[in-house]
């Protein structure tokens, strides 16, 4: 009975295991197909071309509403742009001749471009752009063509008004908008997002050098997660069509298929070089390298697909679009390393150690190296060991102190605020232009983002809309919403008006938003409740802020509902314990909440923020709280699984629970320790970026990822299970009727494969 059952128990757990074995017997087979389906999936998606988030899209609500009447309605908004004419000493005023010529000579600049239509200058009868100090004046006008691409013809604009700039010293001349900040933005940050994607793999390749020591074994990782990222774009074309992508998915896909291709492949390598190291030959290392590294790969992928999929139901179109991406490429990478990856160093042999690096690889670093669990060489760390042998001999003081220290980190998140961050904080004064919307908000609060009321009504030509929209122009002034100018555009043809409204506060988000709520709560029920058939969504910048940031609260709880549910059933079902279930859970969550708090201490009190090139702007951005609870739960769960497999499976092979705990945590320590150092290397390029959110983004990840590997995974898991005792593989009996998913590669028969030299090896 015994025996059918381990029959039936190895039929279920052999999945890594015969993949490999398949691939190891057909190697020639398992490449070709691997690059076939890289080319194919590049070639379709090239074919089907990419179809990208549109406005309309982007969030759900007013937001989406107002973009939807606009694009209904066939509206093209042009984008506007603005120049400043300022007092630099405070001497000259509007009305001062020197100030007339100035503003005369940049309508006349501008004009010249060809580039812009609709010139309107302060001194117009209804213009209302000088300051009521009397001293900034503004000249708006719109770019002619389509606004998407208006940044790519804005350059002979900005330099008109440069020209004009130097002609009077006494005065500040300078250009604002939409078209120009996306040029600025997009000339000095383009180039700097690229160097970041491309020196992410030559980073990952040094560390992989460092920890292989030898050039082939190091290249490996790199060559399966490019050709991952590969498939996973051309796909990402095809799907588009369904759940249209983004630059932003691209990025973020990018570096999840990084993190996970090289975490993968270094998993399986190195498992496969220890067998060796141990006197297996290549083959029968390669058999146990399958069954026990490549099932972890699998439940590991799997667990962190799950994770991924939790971003799909936030309901905004960028960020299922991220977790679509994300989602595919850890797929891919998942099946890339338990197919070609096993053909690769089946073909490879002994040769995987080929370009082998003085001093740095193994074989000349493993006299002395025998670690306290009596692994040699890879197999175990002399520093992880001392380090266990304090944490296991005082399990309960370990967990006290680690626990105490990651709650305290996490402390500061428990005032977090997040919110879109505004121009100003998110470059600082890195860049000039930042200055001019500074002066512009100074002058005329809001001016630079004005909220914009899009009206559409059954008529928009009846005395009701037309009153209607008088009354609203007056009383967002009166209400306090706005100082003005409240700009009205109606779309006779169209049905639809569209008014721009400065809002009180400017850059101040706080301050802004409650401008915003009169205008919604107040203003517009007051003014448009009684015309037929009127819709008045309200956008702009703070009320795209806003309503971002409420879905985002909203989506909270069913994210993080989903996530934690399903990795703990993952969990459960692989490794068969209730208790392994539970810690996995909570032991990721106090790794998500530490990382949580270094992000609020850094950049929103700013404590330290100097010593990552960063500053405390007050506030989080908004995406990414949820953002990095998705992705550091999916990513620890690779350090988890991996090590709690070996533990188990030092446990199935008889050792008592502390030494199979010591031999677990010791011999995976070289391993985690490369991979975090590649993840936390990756990241940290992305924290040296100009812009706020990639620099919170790039320390958040970072911070949380040397977190886990470190004060997780070798001190509280080792000491919580070390605690536990047997209780670590407890299941209830009511659970016993699962479907049995976990390993046993003592008890596997091995299957033939086809040796070098002809013979046959079993795997």
């Amino acid at each position: 009975m015994a025996r059918n059952g381990e029959q039936r128990d190895r039929r279920v757990r052999g999945v890594a295991a015969r993949a490999g074995g398949w691939s190891a017997r057909h190697r020639w087979a398992a490449v070709g197909i691997w690059v076939l389906f890289v080319v194919v999936a590049m070639g379709l998606g090239s074919v089907a071309g990419r179809v990208d988030v549109s406005e309309d899209d982007q969030l759900k609500g007013e937001t989406s509403q107002a973009a939807r009447i606009i694009d209904d309605a066939g509206v093209d908004e042009p984008a506007g742009e603005t120049v400043l004419v300022q007092s630099k000493y405070g001497q000259l005023r509007a009305t001062a001749p020197e100030f007339k010529a100035a503003v005369a000579d940049v309508v006349r600049a501008v004009e010249g471009t060809g580039k812009v239509t609709a010139v309107r200058s302060p001194y117009a009868a209804d213009a209302r752009t000088i300051s009521k100090d009397g001293r900034t004046a503004l000249v708006q006008f719109d770019m002619r063509g389509d606004p998407d691409t208006a940044a790519d013809r804005v350059e002979p604009v900005q330099k008109a008004v440069a020209g004009v700039a130097g002609d009077h010293g006494a005065l500040r001349i300078e250009e604002i908008g939409a078209a120009s900040m996306n040029k600025t933005f997009d000339d000095a940050f383009g180039e700097d997002f690229q160097r970041a994607e491309y020196s992410a793999v030559p980073v990952a390749l040094g560390i992989l050098l460092i920890a292989f020591g030898a050039l082939v074994a190091a290249l490996l990782p790199v060559a399966l997660a490019v050709t991952a990222i590969m498939a996973t774009m051309g796909l990402m074309g095809i799907v588009s069509h369904l759940q249209p992508m983004s630059e932003t998915a691209n990025s973020v896909m990018l570096l999840v298929g990084l993190a996970v291709g090289v975490d993968y492949c270094l998993f399986y390598v190195r498992r496969e070089r220890e067998e060796r190291m141990k006197g297996h030959d290549p083959q029968t290392a390669l058999r146990v390298a399958a069954a026990t590294s490549g099932r972890a790969i699998i439940v590991s992928g799997v667990t962190v697909c799950v994770a991924m999929a939790g971003m799909l139901f936030t309901g905004l179109a960028e960020f299922q679009a991220m977790g679509l991406a994300s989602l595919m490429v850890v797929a891919v990478a998942m099946v890339g390393s338990v197919t070609v990856l096993p053909a690769l160093l089946s073909l490879l042999g002994e040769r995987v150690e080929k370009g082998r690096i003085p001093f740095l690889h193994p074989t000349k670093r493993r006299n002395g190296s025998k670690g306290a669990d009596g692994a040699n060489g890879e197999g175990g760390s002399r520093f992880w060991s001392r380090v266990l042998t304090v944490v296991l001999a005082r399990p309960a003081v370990s967990v006290a102190v680690a626990v105490v220290a990651l709650l305290a980190i996490a402390a500061p998140a428990l005032g977090m605020k997040t919110q879109n961050l505004t121009v100003d904080q998110e470059f600082g004064d890195s860049l000039p232009i930042v200055a001019t919307y500074d002066r512009v908000n100074a002058a005329f609060p809001g001016g630079s983002d004005p909220a914009e009321v899009v009206v559409k009504a059954d008529d928009i030509n009846s005395a009701d809309a037309r009153a209607a929209l008088a009354d609203f122009r007056a009383q967002a002034v009166s209400s306090g919403a706005s100082r003005g100018p409240v700009e009205v555009t109606v779309h006779r043809d169209q049905n639809v008006a569209i008014i721009d409204v400065p809002l009180v506060g400017g850059s101040d988000q706080d301050k802004a938003e409650k401008s915003l709520a009169l205008l919604r709560d107040e203003v517009r029920p007051a003014t448009f409740g009684e015309v037929d058939g009127a819709e008045a969504p309200i956008t702009g910048q703070v009320a795209g802020s806003k309503d971002f940031n409420d879905q985002i609260v909203g989506s909270v709880v069913p994210v993080f509902a989903f996530v934690v549910t399903f990795a703990f059933l993952l969990m459960l079902l692989s490794f068969r314990s209730l208790t392994v279930a539970i810690t996995s859970i909570v032991l990721n969550l106090l790794s998500v909440g530490a990382a949580y708090g270094v992000l609020v201490a850094i950049f929103q009190h700013g404590w330290g923020a100097s010593l990552v090139g960063a500053e405390g702007v007050g506030a989080i951005i908004a995406w990414l709280p949820l953002f990095l609870f998705v992705i550091l739960f999916g990513l620890s769960m690779d350090y988890h699984v991996f090590v709690v497999s070996r533990i188990k499976e030092a446990r199935l092979q008889g050792r008592t629970n502390l030494d199979a705990i010591r031999h677990g945590v010791v011999t995976t320590a070289g391993v985690v320790t490369s991979a975090a150092v590649i993840m936390v290397a990756v990241f940290s390029i992305f924290g040296t970026l100009s812009m706020q959110s990639m620099k919170q983004m790039g320390v958040g990840l970072a911070a949380a990822i040397l977190i886990d590997a470190t004060v997780i995974r070798g001190v509280l898991l080792p000491a919580v299970m070390a605690l536990l005792g047997e209780r670590n593989w407890y299941l209830p009996k009511w659970l016993h009727r699962m479907p049995d998913l976990t390993h046993d590669e003592a008890g596997m028969e091995p299957a033939p494969v086809p040796h070098e030299g002809g013979e046959e090896v079993r795997v």
